[in-house]
């Protein structure tokens, strides 16, 4: 919570065409609980930005970062002012950024096509991680395989996950400077029937529903374990990532297509689940489990996905308030744990969301 009081709520999207052929609008939007429209953040930020990452500082909740077509941005007044960081590259699309949980003047931002960066001065400036490369399971022309998420085991914080759409899984085991494909179990699962998926164009063939990872979670209270989210569903890793099973989430919702997966900040066993039928989609579910993905039920209730869920958040400090947004540009927050939902949608024309933040 900020100064005044207030909670912020941050959501971004980019710039895409439907297939309608409509011209859909992207950009940095933040707002208030109790506030009646969005504001659409500028200052400072790349002409017609798109912004697929978020992340706030767990030490100040003023400083917040956005990963840009540009690069990396931060603001240190809660969004009203932007400056481009210190990154080595220009016209960097950044999907993924990351602050490290036990030192947090670590960071790591992930970039498509796949690159890896990190910075040890809380962002100031980057160097690339050269050793960080996709593996190249599941190439597509026209599609570059991204860094969607950068996850650290607290409990090992030299341990750090990489999940790549479409190409697997990578792991550092210090701290980022060599890097190894943690894919191979992924790759053989996908000869079981029900995990085959493919929709067409790409080297893999019917491993790419395993191959495309969206998300990876790590918790404090299970060292060594990762959780996947895929197109598959949710698998889990008890040793690292060096092998992988389905944790059956279709056990708990009739959606399975998994686009993220969160530890709470306030209980290491507790996790959040976004939930659809496909990557685009009229539907979408928010899930909780409070014994480490062993069982889940959906806590969403009273409101309605429209599009694919594709991201959500919980706040730093307010165990009640979780976030979530969908494809579609609808923002869905509970300030009550899950007992009650309100509605929050982005500007008319906002239709390909993908992140969102509270601090």
């Amino acid at each position: 919570m900020l100064g005044n009081g207030k909670t912020r709520i941050f959501a971004g999207a980019g710039y895409s065409v439907s297939r309608a052929g409509v011209q859909l609008r992207g950009g940095l939007f933040r707002r208030s609980p109790g506030d009646t429209d969005w504001q659409t953040l500028t200052a400072g930020l790349p002409d017609k930005v798109e912004v697929r990452a978020i992340a706030v500082h767990p030490q100040n909740p003023e400083v917040i970062y956005v990963g840009t077509q540009d690069g990396p941005y931060r603001s240190t007044d809660a969004g009203n002012h932007w400056e481009r960081l210190g990154f080595p590259d220009r016209d960097a699309v950044v999907w993924s950024l990351t602050i490290h949980p036990t030192r947090p003047h670590i960071m790591y931002a992930g970039t498509s096509p796949v690159a890896l960066y990190r910075s040890e001065n809380s962002g100031d400036t980057w160097h690339k991680l050269h050793q960080a490369k996709s593996p190249a399971h599941c190439e597509k022309a026209g599609f570059d395989t991204r860094t969607v998420r950068i996850t650290v085991d607290p409990s090992r914080p030299d341990d750090i996950y990489a999940a790549l759409e479409v190409s697997g899984v990578i792991r550092s085991a210090d701290a980022g400077e060599t890097w190894t494909d943690m894919s191979a179990s992924l790759i053989k699962l996908a000869g079981e029937p029900h995990l085959k998926s493919s929709v067409g164009g790409r080297s893999c063939g019917d491993c790419e529903g395993m191959l495309d990872s969206h998300a990876i979670a790590v918790s404090g209270a299970a060292p060594g374990t990762a959780f996947l989210a895929i197109r598959m569903g949710l698998f889990r890793s008890d040793d690292r990532g060096a092998s992988w099973y389905d944790t059956q989430i279709g056990r708990f919702s009739p959606l399975t297509y998994c686009r993220d997966v969160i530890v709470s900040p306030h209980d290491e066993r507790v996790m959040y689940a976004c939930l659809s039928p496909a990557a685009f989609s009229n539907d979408g579910s928010l899930y909780r489990s409070d014994d480490m993905a062993q069982t889940w039920r959906r806590i969403d209730h009273g409101v309605k996905a429209d599009s694919t869920l594709m991201a959500v958040a919980a706040h730093p400090s307010e165990r009640a308030r979780v976030y979530c947004i969908s494809r579609g540009g609808q923002v869905f927050g509970t300030e009550d744990s899950g007992a009650s939902w309100q509605e929050y949608r982005l500007p008319e024309g906002v239709q390909d969301a993908y992140t969102v933040a509270c601090a």
